[in-house]
C-alpha cells in the first residue's frame, strides 16, 4: 500500500504545464483493483524548490535506485520524462499488494535498446514483449511504444502487461475510480485513493483520534479520496474525501477540526502557523481539507515532528 507518506515522493509540478493526465496506453497499462494512483507532471521538477525538498525527504530508498536505474539504462529521466505515474493494486490473484510506475515522454528507445546491446542485457520476452531487468535490485522495464513505459520489479510488470494485452482487466474497466479522476486529472499532481487506502490514510492523519469509539462508524462510511498539489506559485494541497452521507462528513471534519486543536495546543510556532493555514469544511457528503503555504514555509514545514506525525 502507498501510504499518506508517498503522497508526493515524487512530486513534481512544473511551472507553465496545466496538467498530468494519463494517455488511454497508460490507463490500460494499470492493473483493475488500484488502491492508490499517484500521477505528477514530471517535468522541470527543479523550478520547484518545495517539490524538491519533499522529493527527496519523502522518496523510499527502493524508489530512488529505481530512478537511477533508469538513468542508468540510458533514459534521460529529467528530460525524457512528462508525466509519472505510481500505481498500488491488489495483486491479480490476491496475493498482496503491488507497485508499478509508468511513465509518458519522448524515449529515444533506439538509444536506450543499444544501450541495453553494448551491456549485453537480453529482455525477457512476453508474447511480444520485451521485458529489460534493470541492476541488481529485480527491477524491470518495457516500452509499450516510443511514448509510453511501464517499470517496476519483474511481477508488477508482467501484471501490467497482462492489462494491457487484455488478459487481465485494466484501470479503465475501475469505473468508479475513473469517475473519481475526472475531478483532479486537469491539475499538476493528483491522487486517488479507494476506501482501503481511504481508511489507512486517515487513521494515520487522525493519530490517537482513531481510537475514539465514533472514529469506527466514520471509517466504515469512508467510500474513496483524492487530493491535488500544486507547486507552481508556492504549495497549494487540496484534499477530498468522499463518505456515504452528509452526516458523517460533517462528523470526521468535526474530528478532525479536534485534532488539529490538539496539534496547535503543542507546536512549535512553525507548526501552528501550518495549521492557521489549513481549513477543514464538509460539504454534500464530502469531507474537504486544504492548505497553503509559500515554498519556504512548506520546505521548513517538512522537519517538523508534525508533518512526520501526517506522513508516516
Amino acid at each position: 500500500m502507498v501510504t499518506f507518506g508517498l503522497l508526493a515522493c515524487t512530486a513534481l509540478a512544473p511551472i507553465g504545464l496545466q496538467a498530468a493526465q494519463l494517455s488511454s496506453d497508460a490507463k490500460a497499462a494499470i492493473p483493475n483493483k488500484v488502491q492508490q494512483l499517484i500521477v505528477v507532471d514530471y517535468h522541470a521538477i527543479q523550478n520547484s524548490p518545495a517539490a524538491m525538498s519533499l522529493k527527496e525527504k519523502m522518496m523510499p530508498p527502493e524508489l530512488k535506485r529505481l530512478e537511477q536505474e533508469l538513468k542508468n539504462s540510458g533514459l534521460k529521466v529529467d528530460d525524457d520524462v512528462d508525466v509519472l505515474a505510481l500505481a498500488a493494486y491488489i495483486a491479480p490473484k490476491g496475493d498482496g499488494n503491488r507497485i508499478v510506475g509508468v511513465a509518458q515522454g519522448q524515449f529515444n528507445t533506439q538509444s536506450i535498446m543499444a544501450h541495453f546491446a553494448k551491456d549485453k542485457t537480453k529482455p525477457l520476452m512476453l508474447r511480444n514483449n520485451a521485458v529489460y531487468p534493470l541492476g541488481a535490485a529485480g527491477a524491470s522495464v518495457a516500452f509499450l511504444n516510443q511514448t509510453t513505459m511501464i517499470f517496476g520489479d519483474r511481477d508488477s510488470v508482467r501484471d501490467a502487461l497482462d492489462a494491457r494485452d487484455g488478459l487481465a482487466q485494466n484501470f479503465l474497466q475501475n469505473g468508479e475510480m475513473m469517475n473519481e479522476m475526472a475531478a483532479v486529472d486537469q491539475k499538476q499532481m493528483w491522487s486517488l485513493l479507494d476506501q482501503k487506502g481511504t481508511q489507512t490514510m486517515m487513521k494515520s492523519v487522525l493519530g490517537p483520534a482513531s481510537q475514539i469509539a465514533d472514529y469506527d462508524t466514520v471509517r466504515d462510511r469512508m467510500k474513496s479520496s483524492r487530493y491535488t498539489m500544486d507547486f507552481s506559485n508556492g504549495v497549494k494541497f487540496e484534499m477530498s474525501v468522499v463518505m456515504s452521507d452528509s452526516v458523517t462528513a460533517a462528523m470526521a471534519a468535526t474530528v478532525m477540526k479536534g485534532v488539529s486543536v490538539m496539534k496547535k495546543s503543542s507546536g512549535t510556532p512553525l507548526e501552528k502557523s501550518a495549521i492557521d493555514s489549513t481549513s477543514i469544511d464538509s460539504n454534500s457528503g464530502t469531507l474537504t481539507v486544504s492548505y497553503a503555504a509559500s515554498d519556504s514555509q512548506f520546505s521548513n514545514l517538512l522537519t517538523s515532528p508534525l508533518f512526520q506525525s501526517v506522513v508516516r
